[in-house]
């Protein structure tokens, strides 16, 4: 239990810094700022408003007691953010079809919009036929796809810091690593979290007198 309140913790650290970078570099309404997202800042806006939604609501769905305890809040918050996702990814397909990047580039980010809107639909569907444990997982999953843009920030940096040139196959990589790495984690984490669980445990000994 600590060391996922850890990652949690480091995720919520890295999404806050995320979400100030942006906000540093698109308070200012001009060209120089915006670069080659000026003529299209209407849907660079509307990404960017859906995909902070998505960040900021996704760690209050997971916390434990909160679907419990306040049941009505929880489902609306996660309408909310289903809203969210839903509003990023039109304004993803907006961007793409206005984008000049090489199509490398537009393809992993349309990969990114479609993983995103597929796990969180697989995860809607769970909770309507009340399969919570597998809404709960695909929910996680999902929004381990929101935060794609955050891990990317991350690798990004690290790759231009190892010597290596930001060419478009390699922005293209490091957009399909920033959603493919952490769903395939935690994938194997849950499959082997499951295979664990059903190993018998050892019956607890009398003790003697």
């Amino acid at each position: 239990m600590l060391g996922w309140a850890v990652l949690w913790l480091a995720l919520v650290a890295l999404s806050l810094h995320f979400l100030l970078s942006v906000h540093a570099q698109y308070r200012h309404l001009d060209p120089q700022h915006y670069t080659m997202y000026w003529s299209r800042r209407g849907w660079l806006w509307l990404h960017i408003s859906g995909g902070v939604l998505g960040i900021v609501l996704g760690p209050v769905q997971f916390l434990s007691r909160w679907p419990r305890s306040w049941p009505r809040l929880h489902r609306w918050s996660g309408r909310a953010y289903m809203g969210g996702m839903l509003l990023a990814c039109a304004a993803a397909v907006g961007l793409i079809a206005t984008s000049p990047a090489p199509a490398a580039i537009t393809t992993a980010f349309a990969g990114t919009a479609l993983a995103w809107l597929l796990t969180a639909l697989v995860a809607m569907n769970g909770i309507r036929r009340g399969k919570v444990t597998r809404h709960s997982r695909w929910m996680t999953r999902a929004y381990l796809v929101t935060l794609a843009p955050v891990l990317f920030r991350v690798l990004l940096p690290a790759w231009i810091a190892s010597g290596r040139a930001p060419t478009p196959e390699a922005i293209a990589l490091l957009l399909w690593s920033s959603w493919l790495l952490p769903l395939l984690l935690h994938v194997v984490l849950s499959f082997a979290w499951a295979k664990w669980q059903r190993v018998p445990q050892p019956a607890a000994t009398a003790p003697l007198r």
